[in-house]
């Protein structure tokens, strides 16, 4: 099955989010979706529940106290509160994004093995199953990392040995770590009396980040001989409960832990919130196989108007909320190599593939400004603030440049060996890449 087929029998992306009580888990998910609001819940069967059956009770509260030892050697009393009820099963979406699809296990670090066990069994299930659009593509483990909770719990310790997610990655998201700049602003101000306060805190959060490295958490996390199912990679998000958070980095590493290229394209293109990541992938999978076609088919195919709009289609891919037809994708070609007619199938390629990169960003952020107009498609108005602004020239040069570097001399290139042409090719994608960044229109 090819990838456009296969992303046509499922459409969202399933994260299980893992992690004790007020561990921030709901917070990264407003961030993730770009919201404020709180998550509709569907059970099982599609049906929509009302969110206060899983408020928590009076009668059901109680509380469970561990003893716990901090980053740096002090302990806590770690009290938890027993949830409301839940079910591992209901599915939270956020309308500002409903392209994902998110499982929630509250409750799993309060309870004892029937608990894990339902965690264990679901991850199975839905790791394993031949539906694909009712698989869990990823996990997200939330440690968090405030003065009473900087320990491994016995919960964690027990997943990260015990529970097989398959093909599943899990990234561990350290949460709440802007707690840990206190206890560096303070190592600073003691270490340095004639630090200021100010410098102290400018050189708080390099530091934690730095200590964090080095520190016990990160040792016991990777330890094989404690943990023998490691997750893929850790995550530190510090200040998720501003509005304005960047949670740019835990989109990067999501997407790089994902194996499968239909899954890697379906995430990078359900998030919002880090569009140069779909212009990386646009270009990084998209681009260089272009490239490696330029080289291994004939210029008449290359030429045809058929897959140079076929090629700007698998572009648009990459980034959300673009719908794109096949006048879309005509226009954009034309617009684009009537300007610069007469060059080679490779120059041809990257030109019109640089500028639709460019175009489909721009128009993401058209979307939401203007999602109440529908007589205006956002990729054609894109289009034509790209064609009359200043960078739609500066683009055409700097590209023409970096292909003729890349192609050099005729007969040079024929002599060049395999992993010399790689080379060339994996420099001509990051230079097209730094162009692209580099003249990215203004945002509405």
């Amino acid at each position: 099955m090819n990838s456009s087929n296969l992303r046509q029998k499922f459409d969202r992306f399933r994260i299980l989010i893992i992690g004790r009580a007020n561990a921030g888990k709901t917070t990264i998910l407003q961030r993730v979706c770009n919201t404020q609001k709180r998550p509709e819940i569907y059970n099982s069967a599609g049906k929509k529940i009302s969110a206060a059956i899983l408020m928590p009770s009076r009668k059901a509260s109680c509380t469970v106290t561990l003893l716990v030892t901090a980053a740096f050697g002090w302990q806590h009393g770690l009290t938890y509160s027993q949830r409301g009820l839940h079910d591992i099963e209901n599915e939270m979406v956020f309308r500002s994004d409903p392209g994902f699809v998110f499982h929630d296990s509250r409750g799993f670090e309060a309870g004892g093995d029937s608990e894990f066990d339902k965690v264990k069994a679901f991850i199975a299930n839905r790791s394993k199953g031949t539906d694909l659009k009712n698989r869990i593509h990823a996990i997200w483990y939330c440690i968090p990392m405030d003065e009473s909770s900087r320990s491994f719990t016995e919960s964690e310790t027990k997943f990260f040995s015990q529970c097989d997610t398959g093909s599943v990655p899990v990234i561990v998201l350290f949460t709440k770590f802007d707690a840990l700049y206190d206890v560096s602003y303070a190592l600073l101000r003691e270490d340095n009396k004639s630090l200021s306060m100010e410098d102290a805190r400018a050189l708080a959060p390099k530091h934690a980040e730095e200590l964090f490295a080095n520190g016990s958490q990160l040792k016991t996390l990777y330890n094989p001989k404690e943990i023998t199912r490691p997750p893929r990679c850790h995550v530190c998000l510090p200040n998720m409960d501003k509005i304005d958070a960047d949670c740019a980095l835990l989109m990067k590493r999501t997407a790089e832990t994902l194996d499968n290229e239909v899954l890697k394209q379906l995430f990078v293109s359900t998030q919002q919130v880090n569009l140069e990541l779909c212009m990386k992938y646009a270009v990084e999978r998209t681009l260089a196989g272009l490239v490696d076609s330029a080289e291994s088919i004939s210029s008449e195919i290359l030429f045809s108007v058929r897959c140079q709009e076929e090629a700007i289609g698998n572009l648009g891919a990459w980034f959300p909320h673009i719908w794109l037809y096949g006048y879309h994708c005509g226009e954009i070609r034309s617009r684009i190599l009537s300007v610069a007619p007469g060059l080679s199938p490779l120059e041809n390629i990257v030109q019109f593939s640089s500028a639709a990169v460019i175009i489909f960003e721009h128009s993401f952020y058209l979307f939401y400004q203007q999602r109440y107009l529908r007589s205006v498609h956002p990729v054609r108005i894109a289009l034509q603030r790209y064609m009359v602004s200043l960078h739609a020239a500066a683009v055409r040069e700097a590209v023409s440049t970096a292909v003729r570097v890349y192609q050099g001399n005729p007969s040079i290139w024929k002599a060049l060996l395999p992993f010399e042409r790689s080379q060339r090719k994996s420099e001509l994608i990051k230079r097209i890449l730094e162009v692209i960044l580099q003249h990215r229109l203004p945002r509405p």
